[in-house]
């Protein structure tokens, strides 16, 4: 164990268990799309994230400015991303900073430093930052924000009063808003006053008493004590309502009975919440887009080569559903339009209750529309695989870029033993699906992006097929994220998008980026192996700049092990 000082970042969400009782799936996908904002903008300003706990992060910075400057972009973030959902289903986060002394154990901190700064985190406002008095001093003028002293606060299981201040947050027109008031009172201010004042006390009292005795006696007023006046509380948001239950599936005509898909498996990463057994919906996209089979995501080629042939000529009233691990199911000539969609969704809830993980049916199609909800999942740029020898090294889950240790353990007890074609996709937070059983390896990878990144919401990336690593896995440093040069803010931004531009470029053998003190980027291209590729981005880096790291290595955003 050794001490040190750092700034310790604390941050978790408000409300987080009602909005999860309230709509599960939404807030787990939004959770994940969230902690990929907050993770980047830590990684960015040179922050480590030392532990995690459900919708809970800490992290330690070696600078406060930078942590308050950190905590500052992912509230502003964040509050962009809210408005696109009603403000009962606001997620934000409450963030507390505080500088202290810690004691680091296997790469995790304890001590003061740890509570006080989780405590400065319940003192925050929804969607704000909580400083202590020490942050405030070291940041007051290097910053131009605006803070509101809030004084000494009592909190929980810390013995000492803890001096805080709100940190302003900008609106929408630029202006700042003051903070409210603290859901817990200040320390009330010792009574006792200096020992000259006592002498003016006493005398101010005794001619109050006097005064107050002759105005009783000659005028024989009856003083009445006023009530005092309560204060009124705000409003509290009603959540939204939940959605009514479905209206009972019609058991009524018989429809082309679809073979379930070829076997699939799925596992999240930890420390994200275990995967639900229906699933997560991705982003919403226009509706009204025409039929086509050979465009429809998640199900197998054969599936699409049927619905060609079995669904789009069929006539009169049909509706095609379907689960994002391609399970799916089709009614044709039913009496009207409610009764194809609910004939669709009963038969292929069916097989999806038959498959693991178990996941909720919706329907893609009706008639010759598409009308799923959530549009079609994101995908990462073409071609999603290239296959590079210098690169490419047997699998072991172990050594599984970016997942946390839960999900290896999950990986190395499955994956290796499952029938080929198999592949697995991660997310950028360390989610990870993978398949097995697929008639080939292009509609593997096809299949499993789709899947994550309709689970996540964001683009994944395939790591592993078959038997294979087939991008870069770093060994000498830790994969934490993926790395995207364009909006990296450890690189200075004129330089961004040629970094960019030479990455694509050398898109064969091991590739690293390292940055200076003043940001400017060192790289190394199309080396044989990875530290081959740390070698020249670090002496490429030291021609240009000062204290050079490597922050990226092949498409990942790397830190120290």
């Amino acid at each position: 164990m050794k001490r040190k000082i750092a700034a310790i970042f604390a941050a978790d969400i408000a409300g987080y268990s009602r909005l999860v009782a309230e709509d599960e799936e939404e807030t787990l996908r939004r959770l994940a799309s969230y902690r990929q904002v907050t993770d980047d903008f830590i990684s960015r300003y040179g922050g480590r994230i030392f532990n995690t706990a459900g919708d809970a992060v800490l992290a330690e910075f070696s600078s406060a400015v930078e942590a308050v400057r950190c905590a500052i972009d992912i509230q502003e973030s964040l509050r962009t991303r809210n408005l696109a959902y009603p403000p009962s289903r606001h997620m934000s986060f409450r963030i507390g900073i505080t500088i202290g002394d810690v004691v680091e154990r296997d790469g995790d901190l304890l001590g003061d430093g740890v509570n006080i700064a989780a405590r400065l985190e319940g003192l925050a406002e929804v969607g704000g930052i909580c400083v202590s008095r020490a942050v405030h001093e070291q940041v007051a003028n290097k910053l131009s924000v605006q803070f509101a002293d809030i004084g000494a606060q009592e909190v929980k299981n810390i013995p000492n009063p803890v001096h805080a201040f709100m940190v302003s947050m900008k609106r929408e027109d630029g202006t700042y808003a003051a903070p409210l008031p603290p859901s817990k009172k200040p320390v009330p201010q010792s009574s006792v006053g200096p020992n000259w004042l006592w002498p003016a006390v006493v005398m101010v009292v005794c001619l109050a008493a006097i005064g107050v005795g002759g105005f009783l006696y000659f005028t024989k007023l009856e003083i009445q004590e006023n009530a005092k006046a309560s204060m009124a509380s705000s409003p509290i948001a009603s959540p939204t309502a939940a959605p009514a239950a479905p209206e009972p599936m019609p058991k009524t005509a018989a429809m082309p009975k679809m073979p379930p898909p070829m076997p699939t498996t799925s596992m999240p990463a930890a420390p994200m919440p275990p995967m639900p057994a229906k699933q997560m919906p991705p982003p919403a996209m226009p509706l009204a887009e025409k039929f086509a089979a050979e465009s429809i995501p998640f199900v197998p080629d054969r599936a699409r080569q049927r619905l060609a042939s079995d669904y789009a000529p069929a006539g009169g009233d049909k509706a095609l559903a379907l689960t994002i691990s391609g399970v799916h199911a089709f009614a044709a000539n039913q009496a009207n339009e409610e009764a194809a969609r609910n004939q669709a969704l009963e038969q292929c809830q069916k097989f999806a209750d038959a498959m693991q993980p178990q996941r909720k049916c919706e329907v893609y199609a009706v008639g010759d529309t598409v009308v799923y909800p959530h549009g079609r999942p994101p995908m990462p740029p073409m071609p999603w695989l290239r296959r590079d020898p210098l690169i490419e090294k047997p699998f072991s889950a172990k050594d599984t870029p970016i997942v946390h240790d839960v999900g290896k353990v999950r990986l190395e007890a499955l994956y290796p033993q499952s029938r080929k074609s198999r592949s697995i996709a991660i997310g950028p937070a360390g989610q990870f699906f993978f398949n097995f059983g697929i008639e080939s390896d292009e509609e593997s990878i096809r299949r499993n992006l789709e899947t994550c990144g309709a689970a996540i919401g964001t683009a994944c990336m395939i790591v592993a097929l078959d038997d294979v690593f087939v991008v870069p896995a770093p060994m000498t440093l830790r994969a934490i994220g993926f790395f995207q040069a364009r909006t990296n803010a450890m690189i200075v931004p004129e330089m961004r998008d040629e970094v960019m531009r030479k990455l694509a470029d050398g898109n064969s053998g091991w590739s690293a980026v390292a940055v200076g003190a003043a940001g400017r980027p060192g790289l190394g291209l199309k080396a044989p192996g990875e530290q081959a590729a740390i070698n020249e981005a670090m002496n490429n880096c030291a021609r240009r700049d000062s204290d050079c790291r490597v922050i990226a290595i092949g498409p990942f955003l790397v830190g120290p092990n």
